[in-house]
């Protein structure tokens, strides 16, 4: 087989994959390959590291051995105050998280119209490695079915939730995934997240470091099937709050507990017929907040949370 033959058998969306990461200057060969085959593979790769996949048992050390060359040692790095280790390496946080938004902050994002370059929001994500936001044909839009979903046994429905953005990811994946993804549009993505944000599921902006350091992708998340929401309650701060914390208008609550069953976080709870929040978890994503039929409840800035991911707000502070 001859060079031409070869590169006939590769998919258009493959060889702008590698084009793209040609262009990213600190995509490593190791980062390439690790992106690939996170992107290839996600359903094996998501289901061996949440324990859920049937060869998890069998091939737990191949995830053990992942994560302690993911935690690299990089002494380089000046630390950041989440997602690394006080020991100088670099935690698995670090390459793979979210930032949480609510939904009209989300909505924003899914709806912008031009390309953004922003390749270091240091304020806005608190993570070394994966903190960009760069969008390319904001408009390709591909819903894809949860990998973390699908790894369960009986999962949160519907399954095409996860919507990924831009380019090269979105023809990547529907290229390799025709049977589980699809083309949509803005208006579609956003009436994904209004229905998932119905649910009480939480959005989240995707970013990796084995994906250029970029965002990629928004998920609409449960406690009861994301694998990050699963790591994040076990230590590993896989999660970026919002900004914002819920407040309570005590004068307003009249403690139905209506919002406790809501909270995926675990962050508020009912005591003296009044919902109290722990401000401690509390991350801000605002779903509890449209479930209050009282309009108790609402989001407040918090300087401790961090700062917003706005997307027109960082527009126009962009140089």
């Amino acid at each position: 087989m001859n060079a031409k033959q070869l590169k006939a058998l590769i998919l258009p969306s493959t060889r702008r994959w590698f084009r793209a990461a040609r262009n990213s200057p600190n995509t490593s060969l190791f980062d390439l390959l690790h992106g690939y085959i996170y992107a290839r593979w996600p359903y094996l790769y998501i289901g061996l590291g949440t324990g859920e996949h049937p060869l998890s048992r069998k091939y737990s050390w191949v995830v053990t051995v992942l994560s302690k060359v993911i935690s690299h040692s990089n002494n380089g790095h000046q630390h950041s105050q989440n997602g690394v280790s006080t020991n100088g390496k670099l935690t698995f946080a670090e390459g793979y998280h979210g930032k949480v938004m609510p939904l009209e902050s989300i909505t924003r994002l899914v709806m912008v119209q031009e390309e953004i370059k922003m390749p270091d929001l240091e304020q806005v994500i608190p993570y070394q490695r994966a903190r960009a936001l760069i969008l390319q044909n904001p408009d390709h839009i591909v819903a894809l079915q949860c990998p973390c979903r699908t790894a369960r046994q009986n999962p949160c429905l519907p399954l095409d939730v996860c919507l990924i953005v831009g380019e090269p990811f979105a023809s990547f994946v529907i290229e390799h995934h025709p049977q589980r993804a699809r083309w949509i549009t803005q208006p579609a993505a956003v009436e994904i997240l209004r229905q998932e944000d119905d649910r009480g599921h939480v959005h989240h902006a995707f970013f990796k470091d084995a994906m250029f350091g970029r965002f990629y992708a928004i998920c609409n998340c449960c406690s009861c099937c994301c694998g990050a929401m699963q790591f994040h309650r076990r230590g590993t701060p896989m999660l970026a709050a919002s900004g914002y914390v819920c407040r309570v208008d005590e004068t307003l609550c009249i403690g139905c507990g209506e919002c406790t069953a809501f909270c995926q976080f675990g962050a508020l709870s009912l005591a003296d017929f009044t919902s109290i929040v722990n401000m401690d978890i509390c991350m801000g994503c605002g779903v509890c907040v449209d479930k209050c039929a009282q309009g108790a409840l609402a989001l407040q800035r918090e300087a401790s949370k961090g700062q917003p991911l706005e997307i027109y707000q960082l527009l126009d502070m962009a140089p």
